[in-house]
């Protein structure tokens, strides 16, 4: 594998770091409102999607904990064989979230927190299209992105012996790309983290049926045509 692989790095950095990065019993105390929130938009046992899953804390916890499905998904081994000890009632997947694929219309939520900014900026527009498909119509998106654009690495990354390594679109862009995705963004609000931060988008997908949709398409290119 190429030591300089981004995708490489990110991987070896969380095996490395995965007990600083999130102790067993770890809550951050932005998780909670945003956790609380999603579980009131959602039905009883929905089925939830966590990308970047880590070790299943706190979100896959939280969430199987008030009876929803969860699948979880994560580049690191470690990561996910602590997810399956911590959080039992639910799925891990040790998988690249840029090249795993479900069927659509199979969550009633995704989940994506401090994910897509370990990954490669052209696999990011990509992967939010297909989120977009892979939630049932009326299904939820909360993401992490990056506020401002930036891309770099930072070695010895929590006081560990590895690197980490980031790289994201500033807030527009993000918009912009959850909006070409066909998803709403029904509200953003910028995450404070010491001297810079994240933004936060809650967006969902509509109700229309994939019949309603393609006419919608069909429609739009008739226009441009014109």
């Amino acid at each position: 594998m190429d030591a300089n692989d981004p995708t490489a790095v990110v991987r070896r950095g969380y095996d490395a770091v995965s007990r600083l990065y999130r102790r067993d019993d770890d809550c951050p105390d932005e998780y909670t409102p945003w956790l609380a929130t999603l579980h009131q938009r959602l039905p009883a046992r929905a089925s939830v999607l966590d990308l970047g899953c880590g070790c299943g804390i706190p979100v896959a916890r939280a969430l199987a904990e008030r009876g929803h499905r969860l699948t979880g998904v994560d580049l690191s081994e470690i990561q996910i064989n602590r997810a399956r000890h911590l959080v039992p009632q639910a799925t891990f997947l040790h998988a690249d979230a840029t090249q795993i694929s479900f069927p659509d219309g199979v969550f009633d939520a995704v989940v994506c927190l401090y994910t897509l900014i370990h990954m490669p900026l052209d696999a990011q527009p990509r992967l939010i299209s297909r989120i977009a498909w892979w939630l049932r119509p009326g299904g939820w998106l909360l993401a992490t992105t990056g506020a401002q654009a930036w891309t770099g690495s930072e070695d010895n990354w929590l006081g560990g012996t590895a690197t980490m390594w980031w790289s994201h679109a500033d807030a527009a862009t993000y918009r912009d790309w959850i909006a070409q995705a066909g998803l709403h963004i029904a509200s953003e609000h910028f995450v404070q983290e010491a001297d810079s931060g994240h933004e936060l988008f809650w967006a969902y997908r509509n109700r229309w049926t994939r019949v309603h949709r393609d006419r919608k398409l069909r429609a739009w290119n008739r226009q441009r045509q014109r």
